[in-house]
């Protein structure tokens, strides 16, 4: 999973939060789950609420 190590606006580092937040989401709702890994910038927040792992799918097509 390629999550940023740094918050694009605010430059904080959040990438060594990402697996606790995953984990946590299958109990939690999100909201919950930032709150409580200490996650309170709405910049910051936002890069975990609006990731999308990509690389998944593009692994299937082959390189040309």
């Amino acid at each position: 999973m390629e999550f940023p190590v740094r918050c694009f606006t605010c430059g904080g580092v959040i990438g060594h939060l990402y697996d606790q937040y995953k984990a946590s989401l299958k109990d939690k709702k999100p909201d919950v789950a930032l709150d409580e890994l200490g996650v309170g910038r709405y910049c910051c927040r936002r890069m975990f609420l609006a990731h999308v792992d990509i690389i998944p799918s593009l692994l299937k097509y082959p390189r040309v």
